[in-house]
């Protein structure tokens, strides 16, 4: 069953963009078919470490946003349908939530077999509650929440952890994982070189080429992220 994800938590810089790199490598390494969309217009940083597999998608215009749902027509050689990730920039929930009410979206993709994933990258601010509470009320019951606690964007998530918004959130079936942080060196090193994981683990040459132990980290790290991953409703 293929799922349509949306990695999203509104507000710029609580990680959305490196769950979008992790679930495309995740696809990848499981041989599960995929197509992503990135929304951000000034950076596209999903589409510069993934190229092969991303596009740019425009949400504030219902042609642009039906590009996502067109995918689900799409049957690949093997006969498969792919998973769709679109990398929500921020400023992007009321566009996106137009398009999804106006086209009736979710239910269509029940209808289709299409497992419909909202992502909400938190850090450790207040914003991230407050958020919380608007995209459950905005979709209410229908599709998955998944709520991913970033400790590369905060430690302390106390103020989520006891807020009535994740209550909510876990009455409604959310999911709810921690995201280790990996170390900042390595992916200041991955950045620099618009580098997908799996390029970082393989790159042996050149200024930003990860060290053998640096290497290993990331394969540590993309073994526990792949653990939580499989206990997602993600194919």
């Amino acid at each position: 069953m293929p799922s349509l994800n949306f990695i999203g938590g509104e507000k710029g810089g609580v990680g959305k963009s490196v769950a979008s790199r992790l679930l495309a490598q995740y696809f990848i390494d499981k041989g599960q078919p995929f197509t992503g969309f990135d929304t951000d217009r000034s950076h596209t940083s999903f589409k510069r470490f993934y190229a092969d597999y991303a596009s740019p998608v425009v949400v504030d215009s219902f042609e642009g946003l039906d590009l996502i749902a067109t995918e689900f027509e799409t049957q690949r050689a093997d006969g498969r349908t792919p998973s769709v990730i679109v990398d929500l920039a921020a400023q992007t929930a009321a566009p996106l939530s137009r398009w999804i009410r106006e086209s009736e979206l979710i239910p269509l993709m029940a209808e289709m077999g299409i497992t419909v994933n909202f992502w909400h990258l938190a850090d450790a601010g207040k914003d991230t509650v407050d958020l919380l509470e608007r995209l459950l009320s905005t979709y209410g019951v229908g599709p998955n929440y998944i709520v991913v606690k970033n400790l590369g964007r905060g430690s302390d998530f106390s103020q989520l952890e006891e807020s009535g918004a994740l209550k909510k959130a876990r009455a409604m079936g959310a999911r709810v994982i921690t995201l280790a942080q990996l170390h900042e060196a390595s992916m200041r090193k991955m950045d620099r070189q618009n580098a997908s994981f799996w390029s970082a683990i393989n790159r042996r040459e050149g200024e930003d080429a990860l060290g053998m132990l640096e290497r290993q980290r990331v394969k540590s790290w993309l073994k526990g992220t792949y653990t939580l991953f499989d206990t997602l409703p993600l194919e």
